[in-house]
């Protein structure tokens, strides 16, 4: 049996985080900030990575899950894309994201502050247990990131080569998750998050935040 809700009128305490993620300000997000946004979302895409690799790991005759590693890493279901991917080029998400970040120059400074920023969230995240990582799965795919994906959309600015592929990355997710049946949702659902993912969505929303400070104003 489930446990009861535990944060507003959500079933888990995680989904109350997803909505706090969702309600950040995403509508009056400045292009710089955005750009912030994909340089977090590449630390998270890395994490996303591992954690698929984890629970493909603890099951490995689980087909769902298989056909979903099919469509996460060496794909080209993101390809084509100007500067990031050739037509039919597979790659992991990751390296999508990695390839999108190159796309706009920014300050050294900066980019040493996001690579600060990311490499810390991956530390922390590295440091929990293995269960709750390929738990969190499901609740990426089955719904959560969907939501995300659907706010983060909401920004008003996607005027550059960098934040034009950030999108396209966006909107080819809200594709892959959206069909409840097919969907990559349905392929990793079975493994049932509860509240063992609630730390791994607490740090997403801090890195954002802690990339884009701006978001929680």
């Amino acid at each position: 049996m489930r446990s009861q809700a535990t944060y507003g009128n959500c079933e888990f305490s995680y989904e109350g985080v997803v909505d706090d993620i969702c309600a950040l300000n995403w509508v009056d997000i400045a292009p710089a900030c955005l750009i912030n946004v994909a340089w977090a979302y590449y630390y998270f895409s890395v994490q996303f990575r591992e954690n698929l690799e984890i629970a493909s790991g603890l099951y490995p005759d689980d087909v769902r899950l298989r056909k979903l590693d099919l469509d996460e890493r060496d794909t080209d279901n993101l390809s084509p894309w100007p500067g990031v991917a050739a037509v039919g080029e597979r790659m992991n998400h990751d390296e999508f994201m990695r390839r999108t970040l190159e796309l706009t120059t920014i300050t050294k400074s900066r980019r040493r502050g996001l690579e600060a920023i990311g490499q810390s969230y991956l530390a922390r995240v590295r440091a929990m247990d293995n269960i709750s990582r390929a738990l969190s799965i499901a609740s990426y795919e089955d719904g959560g990131l969907e939501k995300v994906f659907c706010a983060i959309l909401k920004a008003q600015h996607w005027d550059n080569p960098l934040l034009r592929a950030f999108k396209h990355f966006l909107t080819e997710h809200i594709r892959f998750d959206s069909d409840p049946e097919r969907g990559h949702g349905a392929l990793c659902r079975h493994l049932t998050p509860n509240e063992q993912v609630l730390p791994l969505w607490t740090e997403f929303r801090q890195l954002l935040v802690g990339a884009a400070p701006e978001l929680a104003a």
